[in-house]
């Protein structure tokens, strides 16, 4: 992924208000991105920590979309959940369910859509080996390739994204 600018960030977000996406507070260690192992941008609102925010990178420039993350309940030590992007597993509090407000009047209106995704949204770090997920058992290995995998991850998220903007 090509590094962005906060500016770039900011302006690429389709389903909030500009003033929401102005106040939005970028990662803790935004300046130490690994940009060359993401293939999208994700992160928790360090301000707001029941929101969080993806931005992917398009052929027509940014793609940013907000999400709400549920206030945290008990889970369980002893299930597993899957990311629906990277499928990648995880012990169940390292899965969340973010709901993402439509873009446009649907939005407004209160309508959203939801995806079960890694809960610090480091699907690409997780492809890629940089981050371990906390997982009791036997990890799953796959025979795709590291670019078989990306491919995948990207056409999950497309999809989710489609959901979101779709009019």
């Amino acid at each position: 992924m090509e590094p962005l600018t906060d500016k770039e960030i900011r302006a690429s977000f389709v389903n909030c208000t500009k003033g929401d996406a102005a106040r939005l507070k970028l990662p803790l260690d935004f300046a130490e991105t690994p940009w060359d192992d993401l293939d999208f941008l994700g992160w928790v609102d360090p301000g707001a920590p029941l929101r969080a925010h993806l931005v992917v990178p398009r052929e027509d420039g940014p793609l940013g979309i907000a999400l709400r993350v549920p206030a945290t309940g008990r889970t369980s030590a002893v299930k597993s959940s899957m990311c629906q992007i990277c499928l990648t597993g995880h012990a169940s509090s390292g899965v969340t369910l973010l709901a993402a407000p439509l873009a446009g009047a649907r939005g407004r209106e209160g309508n959203t859509v939801g995806v079960y995704v890694c809960a610090d949204l480091a699907c690409s770090l997780y492809l890629r080996g940089r981050r371990a997920p906390k997982l009791r058992g036997l990890r799953h290995e796959e025979t795709l390739s590291l670019e078989e995998r990306i491919a995948r991850m990207t056409g999950h998220l497309d999809a989710f994204l489609e959901r979101v903007t779709a009019g």
